[in-house]
């Protein structure tokens, strides 16, 4: 059995965890809120036609933040056509995703839903198609108590109080020649400026997202940002990037490993911000949201690689008909492995927390999500669900620095450790709390901790996330193939960490 060490001291934290590290993301895009959120009839449906029972497991998960609408559907949406009575709203084609929207949810229904449930809206604005007036009058719509148009039309639509949206995105991905309206890094920086003026005008006390780069295989990866965030740094508090995790054409050696790449991917993200930051003598800081992340297989389609898809138009990288109204797209069927790998990926997060303070699980609800439901029917949960759910739980305090000795292994991302730890102090609850990635593919690791300043502590739980079917999934027949499993500690400062898997330690 191969042994790692485990080394964590009380007085060398990264960064305090935001709660908003556990945010996710919601977009009309197939079932996500047709079916998904939203669906009146259904016998477990509210008198709003919100799925009670969706409501419920997204409350489970403690999800404090969620974005909407999009995505690459924002940028062509307008955000007037959702609101008013139903009738009197128009059908639309969705150019993104090729889809009928019929308009039934909009602003008002996602705010309400939002209420309900208990989390806080961030909303993207369209800045492809629209305009920066757009953007400013739905900041007034949203946020203005009353007394001008917008703030009394939101009022005689059924919602006297102001929402009091925070957060805002300044457009989606707008870097990229697949969204509609696709501006230079300098065209997206006066749009963008000036939008963000006439936000803030509107009130003076949103916080706003600025998009970064997306993707590392853009020409564009990072000049991007330096380009924008010049102009932009004092205007914004948050630089957006997105990152997707895939297991096609990588092999599992390296897919198990994709952590690493995150990893890079944000301290690059990082690096462009204390760059600009420096050159301009700025003072204030910017942080990162990494407001879509996830695994994506792209099950629909055949791919051999990331770089596959820059080719692909959004429709293309689902099998839907075109013109359906919320068809049945992209939604991943997810493994074992996946969710092994997703919480590997949590293990990133967590140890860039002092740089990351927004991060949106892309997406919550049928599309590419750890929520499955069924037309009419039950719902179930995916086996990401529960890596989710766990590191939600578990992954709040402060992350601290590890230092880990065990043995090697050789991937595209050079040589790593056979396992990668991220460790949490929770103050309220004086518990340490261990995530550990276990890459070994052939046997099971002795894993000693040693700490240094949290007072006497021993290992009191050990739950894990393993099997030998990394193939396994979750179904409506059998939703419970794949959870979270508790191991009875047998020493207080070891524990030994199944072949490929991901656990949690809890040391109070």
């Amino acid at each position: 059995m191969k042994t790692a060490v485990c080394f964590s001291d009380r007085h060398y934290p990264i960064g305090k965890i935001d709660d908003k590290m556990y945010s996710s993301f919601t977009e009309h895009l197939g079932r996500c809120i047709y079916s998904g959120i939203y669906e009146p009839g259904h016998p477990k449906a509210d008198e709003d036609g919100y799925r009670m029972d969706v409501m419920e497991l997204v409350r489970e998960l403690n999800v404090p933040v969620i974005r909407y609408p999009g995505g690459n559907f924002v940028s062509c949406y307008d955000w007037h056509d959702g609101i008013g009575p139903k009738e009197n709203r128009p059908k639309r084609m969705d150019y993104a995703w090729s889809s009928i929207e019929t308009n039934e949810f909009g602003i008002d229904e996602f705010c309400r839903w939002a209420k309900k449930t208990g989390v806080e809206p961030m909303i993207a604005v369209n800045l492809g198609t629209g305009s920066i007036k757009d953007a400013g009058d739905l900041v007034e719509y949203c946020n203005h108590p009353g007394g001008t148009y917008w703030s009394d039309l939101r009022i005689k639509n059924g919602s006297r109080e102001p929402y009091g949206i925070k957060y805002w995105c300044l457009g989606n991905e707008m870097e990229g020649s697949w969204q509609a309206g696709h501006l230079s890094a300098e065209d997206y920086t006066k749009k963008a400026l000036e939008a963000a003026k006439i936000m803030k005008w509107a009130d003076p006390s949103i916080k706003l997202v600025a998009c970064g780069s997306s993707y590392e295989m853009l020409p564009t990866y990072l000049e991007w940002d330096r380009t924008m965030l010049t102009e932009l740094f004092e205007q914004v508090d948050y630089l957006s990037t997105h990152n997707y995790t895939m297991n096609s054409g990588q092999g599992l050696t390296n897919y198990l490993a994709s952590y690493k790449q995150l990893d890079t991917h944000i301290k690059n993200s990082a690096t462009v911000i204390n760059y600009v930051k420096a050159k301009n003598h700025f003072q204030k800081d910017v942080k990162i949201c990494l407001d879509e992340w996830n695994v994506w297989n792209f099950q629909d389609i055949k791919l051999d690689s990331l770089d596959d898809l820059m080719g692909l138009t959004t429709f293309e990288m689902t099998s839907a008909e075109k013109w359906e109204t919320a068809p049945s797209i992209l939604e991943e069927k997810y493994s074992l492995l996946d969710a092994v790998v997703l919480g590997g990926l949590g293990i990133t997060l967590l140890n860039n927390a002092d740089v990351v303070e927004i991060a949106c699980l892309a997406q919550l609800i049928n599309v590419i999500a750890p929520i499955s439901t069924l037309r009419n029917g039950g719902i179930y949960t995916q086996t990401t669900y529960q890596t989710f759910h766990t590191l939600s739980t578990y992954g709040r305090g402060t992350a601290m620095r590890a230092a880990v000795e065990a043995p090697e292994y050789e991937c595209e991302f050079g040589k790593l450790s056979i396992v990668e730890p991220a460790v949490v102090y929770n103050e309220e609850a004086d518990e340490v709390r261990i995530f550990v990635l276990n890459c070994s593919q052939d046997e099971a690791v002795k894993f000693d901790i040693r700490l240094q300043g949290y007072g006497d502590k021993e290992l009191k739980r050990h739950l894990v996330l393993s099997g030998g079917d990394l193939e396994l999934r979750n179904t409506p027949e059998k939703p419970d193939q794949v959870v979270m499993k508790e191991i009875k500690p047998e020493e207080k400062m070891s524990a030994v960490l199944p072949e490929l898997s991901w656990n949690v330690l809890i040391l109070g």
